[in-house]
């Protein structure tokens, strides 16, 4: 009995980790080659320059058509569906959480309005204010013909796309949890944990 108890509470610790790991707002997905935001389900790549790692252009510097022709032709690990991510066209400058960039920028990593973004031990290359070109992230959002909205992670900044040049840095993000097909989620753990100590514990009481 007193082994029984010690397994049961083993177990209900191991579940309550894996309910409060599920309640993280990132999660890595794909071996570390992705990045899972809870609180707005979606995937980030966690290399946010894998245009220029993965050998597609030599600084990951691209227009607004071939950044978005680079992100739907992606397949990481057998995942496709990536696309750029979404502006928030309501708001403009600084502290615009609303869209996806800002979200990560402000919610997740912490940034600062006007300061560089903090550094995360879940995303790699984040490209930021470069003094001899003013580069910056595309998003999926057209403002204009062939342009779409931009942010900046020097700072955090959402703007138009045509105040600056044409050429900017590409992060692609994957609508939903790319990972949850590939693993059972943590409550499945728990109820599996949960299920196998009920068959033990009614088989130690047929033994008494």
């Amino acid at each position: 009995m007193v082994k029984l108890i010690r397994i049961l509470l083993c177990s209900g610790v191991f579940s309550v980790g894996l309910l409060a790991n599920a309640n993280a707002a990132l999660e890595t997905r794909l071996g570390g080659l992705a990045v899972y935001d809870t609180d707005i389900d979606i995937t980030w790549l966690a290399d946010a320059n894998y245009a220029k790692t993965s050998g597609y252009d030599a600084d990951g510097v691209l227009s607004w058509p071939d950044a978005k022709a680079w992100a739907a032709g992606l397949s990481i690990e057998g995942v496709t569906g990536w696309r750029l991510p979404a502006a928030d066209t309501s708001c403009t400058g600084y502290n615009c959480n609303h869209s996806e960039m800002g979200h990560l920028f402000y919610d997740e990593l912490g940034g600062i309005a006007g300061h560089s973004v903090p550094s995360s031990s879940f995303f790699s290359n984040i490209r930021e204010y470069l003094v001899s070109s003013d580069y910056f992230y595309w998003t999926g959002t057209e403002f204009a013909p062939d342009l779409g909205w931009i942010f900046f992670f020097d700072g955090g900044r959402q703007a138009w796309g045509l105040d600056t040049p044409h050429y900017g840095f590409a992060w692609a993000v994957h609508d939903g949890d790319v990972g949850a097909a590939l693993v059972p989620e943590p409550e499945a753990y728990a109820m599996m944990s949960i299920g196998l100590l009920m068959l033990f514990g009614s088989r130690r009481l047929k033994q008494c």
